[in-house]
């Protein structure tokens, strides 16, 4: 019986990727450990979407096999960059994106000692295959592949292709499934939920509206969703929240809408098909209709071309939109990409000092919007372990609560917030009364 362990960089559709795949490969008849030292096999499910994920891929291949390890290759980086294929990666078998159904013959053969590389696009059907669960009380659901974008800096459209939708009827089994087997917590994910449905008929809303009628004890996440399709439904979107996003409700009052840039020049050089006129129209409307929404956003520093004015146009919206997540990307080039090859690329010092600048104000945002939870007293889900001791949980607005004492995953806690930090709140036990 062969040990195999998975590594997963990237989003949280890598993550169900691998949990996808770990379930193919313990129905095959392998063991599935946590610890990859301990592994006599290791499958690397990769992303492109920053150098640095990149770069962690290959230092990672290099540290597994000096310990003796075999290594497979799966995910974005080899789909994306398949000239890969005949240099960096030739040595090795590599699972594409619409391949993991096939995960234990590719593990089979490269036991044996042939090295395949499976990255045809064909979509299979994924959506409702077992997983194994790194989180036993969190289960990431698909809901589409692929995108309906054509960003001129991203390479994840060339390693998932355009937008393919997954049924509802399939995405409702599924959640119902891991509902019954324990998640406390259903994160619906793709690479722009915003697009879902596009190609099949339906939409965003008329998904979550179904999921949302789902019973059970659960909460749903809903992952990334770009400001252009968030804003042709809005009304729709903001009476879901409104009615479900609540601390009894099943919704998270949390939406991850990336702006990248706050110059419409820029938004322009990026093909991002929204502009900063149509962000603010729906920051405007969450926050007057959902106070107490968590809102986090992306922005990209450094971009080709971007001058000091512009660069002072994003921190203008930043001021001015209150965000209370805010993850910052210097630009890098990605190979193959048209931004890659535009005129006036930024010195590296440049967006450094950039992001430095858009980081004190993003922390000083971000305690500003926590401090609005001083004295809260509600309840949390317990969905991971500190990272240095005690636990931390998830109010009904996705905040991260930091707690001590004796928790489990998955457990509901009561607690009164007594802390405030830059990117977590501290939590105390509620005593009953």
């Amino acid at each position: 019986m062969t040990k195999i362990s998975a590594v997963t960089y990237g989003c949280s559709l890598n993550h169900s990727d691998t949990e996808a795949m770990l379930s193919h490969l313990k129905k095959a008849g392998h063991e599935i450990i946590e610890e990859p030292d301990n592994a006599d096999l290791v499958l690397i499910n990769s992303c492109t979407v920053k150098n640095l994920a990149e770069k962690k891929l290959f230092k990672a291949i290099k540290e597994f096999e000096a310990k003796g390890k075999k290594v497979i290759i799966a995910g974005c980086v080899a789909q994306a960059h398949q000239e890969y294929l005949s240099s960096r990666l030739q040595e090795y078998s590599v699972i594409g994106t619409r391949q993991i159904n096939n995960v234990a013959e590719i593990v089979d053969s490269t036991l044996k000692g042939r090295t395949i590389h499976a990255i045809d696009m064909d979509c299979e059907k994924r959506i409702c295959i077992p997983i194994i669960r790194k989180n036993p009380y969190v289960g990431i659901v698909p809901i589409a592949e692929g995108c309906l974008g054509n960003c001129t800096y991203c390479k994840t459209r060339f390693a998932r292709g355009t937008i393919k939708s997954y049924e509802p009827e399939a995405i409702i089994q599924r959640i119902k499934t891991d509902i019954a087997s324990g998640c406390k917590e259903i994160w619906l994910t793709a690479q722009d939920c915003g697009a879902y449905g596009a190609e099949i008929g339906t939409n965003l809303p008329e998904l979550l509206n179904k999921v949302l009628e789902i019973y059970g004890d659960f909460k749903v996440r809903l992952g990334m969703a770009n400001p252009n399709h968030i804003h042709k439904f809005l009304p729709e979107m903001i009476r879901i929240y409104k009615k479900h996003a609540t601390e009894k409700g099943k919704l998270f009052a949390f939406i991850h809408l990336p702006v990248q840039s706050g110059s419409d020049e820029i938004l322009k050089k990026m093909r991002r098909q929204y502009n900063t006129k149509q962000f603010k129209e729906i920051i405007i409307a969450l926050r007057k209709e959902v106070p107490h929404i968590t809102i986090s956003t992306d922005i990209i520093v450094g971009f080709p071309g971007e001058t000091e004015e512009q660069f002072k146009e994003t921190l203008k919206l930043v001021e001015e939109s209150d965000f209370d997540v805010i993850n910052v990307s210097r630009f890098w080039a990605r190979p193959g990409t048209e931004a890659a090859m535009m005129p006036n690329q930024i010195h590296g010092q440049v967006s450094k000092i950039r992001s430095e600048e858009l980081n004190k104000i993003k922390n000083k945002k971000s305690k500003g919007r926590n401090q609005r939870w001083k004295e809260w007293e509600g309840t949390i889900i317990i969905d991971e372990k500190g990272t240095t001791g005690g636990w931390v949980g998830r109010n009904y607005a996705y905040k991260p609560v930091a707690v001590k004492g004796n928790y489990k995953l998955g457990q509901e806690a009561k607690v009164k917030i007594k802390g405030i930090h830059t990117h977590y709140l501290e939590g105390t036990e509620k005593e009953e009364t």
